[in-house]
């Protein structure tokens, strides 16, 4: 918890650096096609991802440490060799596990979140789940464990190797090279975010792309069929929460709902997408049909709201380094009280991105909860041994924000549009 906590607080602003780059790159190019709503929403997901996974909130039904003591035929030692063996079955690992969350239906609702921004930028790769309580996919580890590659080495090449994929989300990189034959290009992920029809769930490799060439599932990007983004059943929010339980949700009334015990049952299991004879009629849901007609979400929206927004994220991001460097400090539970704060703020202020009237209800909770932080601890969570009078930053932040939230509501959400911005 502790050390990968201290690693994102290297990694963090590493990332954030490199979508301002992108964002200005863009701006000069006339290029840049991304909302910055888009851009706090992806940002948002990506916190509260990282809380989830410092946290630890989620079980393995069998670990790789007790598959690697039960059936390692060698015991290796760990050394580049390890580490390469490590990496390229970690690739295999992840080629599986991807493509099994686009085709089967319950598995997709932890992944539907990546593919839900309507761009396709470095920021949208932050877009992480939180909706993945149980991992099923160590199983595919097994060649590694059979090897005897060191559980330590998987625990460091795991997230090494998540981290690669970052780079490749932009469009701003058109073709790599020779290296486009051996590795995943910003072009193989373009082709697999879109919802082109002949893109559709193509090109699930994550570093090497010869897992697709090799098992039938690479498309090369078209000059003739530029992408376009996003999932065909439109998440229509910025609330990255929201996002993580939609397809989980419909699932769960569609099976209520179905007549036949076999539909409440298979529905799970069944290819993404698939509902009930008659359900799209009986119970529409809003789909893209014409992927190059479609209003996109959010494209025009408040200048006051989007700078609010952009100001909440970056103080969350400022909250969550603080518990990532004082996991010590904190001390447990107390560090999951933390999370819940995180989560909170999110939820509150991605539901006033969405000019919902109910953010204000949110807001008033989020207030109430971290005032009673600060009277129940007498400081915020022992800030105070780092940074005198942090907690009274922290507290008149907090009445700032239920101000402004109030400001929002009480203002009405269409008069703000009255001054309005796009990309």
């Amino acid at each position: 918890m502790e050390e990968y906590g201290k690693i994102l607080v290297y990694v963090m602003p590493i990332f954030l650096i490199l979508i301002i780059i992108e964002k200005l790159y863009g701006h000069y190019k006339g290029e840049n096609t991304s909302p910055n709503m888009d851009s706090v929403s992806s940002v948002s997901s990506g916190m509260v991802n990282s809380v989830k996974d410092v946290l630890g909130i989620s079980v393995t039904l069998v670990s790789y440490d007790w598959m690697v003591s039960k059936i390692a035929i060698f015991h290796l030692e760990a050394n580049i060799l390890t580490y390469v063996i490590g990496f390229i079955v970690i690739d295999f690992y992840g080629y599986w596990s991807h493509r099994l969350s686009h085709q089967i239906n319950f598995l997709w609702n932890k992944h539907a979140i990546h593919h839900s921004s309507e761009e396709f930028d470095l920021a949208c790769a932050l877009r992480q789940t939180v909706s993945s309580f149980v991992n099923l996919f160590t199983f595919l580890l097994i060649p590694a464990a059979l090897i005897g590659v060191p559980a330590k080495v998987i625990a460091i090449t795991i997230p090494i190797h998540l981290f690669l994929q970052f780079w490749y989300h932009t469009k701003h990189i058109k073709k790599i090279g020779f290296l486009e034959k051996i590795l995943v290009s910003p072009s193989h992920h373009r082709v697999h975010h879109a919802i082109n029809p002949e893109y559709l769930d193509k090109n699930h490799s994550q570093i090497f792309i010869i897992w697709d060439k090799l098992f039938g599932t690479f498309q090369e990007e078209l000059e003739s069929v530029p992408p376009v983004f996003g999932i065909t059943r439109p998440a229509q929010t910025w609330n990255p929460i929201r996002i993580n339980f939609q397809h989980l949700w419909l699932l769960i009334t569609d099976a209520w709902r179905a007549e036949k015990w076999q539909d409440k049952f298979t529905i799970w299991f069944k290819p993404t997408g698939w509902r009930p004879e008659n359900f799209e009629i009986k119970y529409p849901v809003k789909k893209i049909t014409d992927v190059y007609n479609f209003e996109k979400y959010g494209a025009i929206y408040s200048k006051k709201l989007m700078y609010w927004s952009i100001f909440q994220a970056a103080i969350t991001l400022l909250l969550i380094t603080y518990m990532y460097n004082s996991i010590a400090i904190i001390g447990l539970p107390n560090v999951f009280i933390y999370g819940a704060f995180i989560f909170l703020s999110v939820y509150s202020y991605t539901e006033l991105m969405d000019a919902r009237k109910i953010s204000m209800l949110w807001e008033s909770i989020r207030f109430l909860f971290g005032i009673g932080l600060i009277f129940y601890f007498g400081d915020w969570f022992g800030i105070n041994q780092l940074f005198p009078f942090a907690t009274y930053l922290i507290a008149a932040y907090l009445i700032l924000s239920l101000v402004v939230t109030l400001y929002f509501n009480n203002n009405n959400f269409e008069k703000e549009l009255l001054s309005v911005t796009t990309p």
